[in-house]
């Protein structure tokens, strides 16, 4: 086993904080999610029904539904044993998403799912029936005051995405987002716990519902402050995101992926 895959697989030590058990199966992919921003605002239940498909059970806290924008870079992508490659392997990313249950278990489906590396792209597209898109993106990291913040630049570019049809409006977000305080972990039961701590997410593909499992530790949570200069991500789905959200930034999380699976329908 390599270093960067006895790393990841580390993270299989942890397990205790899981709604439900890891995957039996091996893990197939890892990755590092940093310089993470959550943001968090709440929509209509009828507003959120009539976009998520109606084979997935929306979930809600205390009656309530979340959609999230979510900035963040990718680090160390690469499959199992095998080492990082610098031009696949490192890219910005940036979703859009909410939380919905199947058949009683909880996960994150993405409206879409914006990156800054058209072969990442095609892949996720292709063979795990994601809506990613392709973006021109850029994050740069400053010092304010001795505070970490991040620019974080994306524009969609309809042109050459695989799935220029399914969304045609461009999307586009310019922030600057940093931490404010120290890291702690969510408690179970809170909002913040309800909102972070998911490990499979969920898609519709031809009618039938797939799922894709996920594992990492707890989220190292730092809450978080955000100046928006643009942010029309979820313009496309004909929502306009007011009022300040619910922020909460995470430096670096290890993560390790299972293959994407066909499931049976109810």
């Amino acid at each position: 086993m390599t270093l960067i895959s006895t790393k990841y697989a580390d993270t299989l030590q942890y397990t205790d904080h899981r709604p439900f058990a890891v995957e039996q199966s091996p893990w197939v992919l890892n990755q590092s999610w940093c310089n993470l921003l959550f943001a968090h605002w709440p929509v209509a239940v009828d507003t959120m029904r009539a976009l998520v498909p109606p084979q997935l059970e929306l979930d809600l806290f205390e009656g309530q539904a979340y959609i999230a924008v979510v900035p963040f870079e990718m680090r160390e992508v690469s499959p199992r044993l095998l080492p990082s490659m610098p031009w696949l392997s490192f890219f910005p990313e940036l979703n859009v998403r909410t939380y919905v249950k199947y058949k009683g278990r909880p996960g994150v489906y993405f409206f879409s799912l914006d990156a800054g590396n058209p072969v990442a792209v095609w892949i996720a597209c292709n063979f795990y029936h994601l809506p990613y898109f392709d973006a021109t993106m850029q994050c740069q990291k400053t010092l304010v005051s001795g505070q970490k913040q991040f620019s974080y630049k994306s524009l969609r570019t309809l042109g050459s995405t695989p799935n220029k049809k399914s969304i045609k409006a461009k999307a586009q977000l310019d922030i600057t987002y940093g931490p404010t305080g120290p890291v702690y972990h969510s408690k179970p039961g809170s909002l913040e716990h309800f909102l972070t701590e998911r490990y499979c997410l969920f898609t519709v593909f031809s009618g039938t519902v797939y799922r894709g499992d996920i594992h990492h530790k707890p989220w190292p949570l730092q809450p978080a402050m955000a100046q928006w200069r643009t942010n029309t991500m979820a313009t496309p789905l004909g929502l306009a995101l007011e009022g300040e959200p619910i922020l909460h930034f995470v430096e670096n999380i290890d993560t390790v992926e299972w293959p994407i699976k066909p499931l049976e329908p109810n």
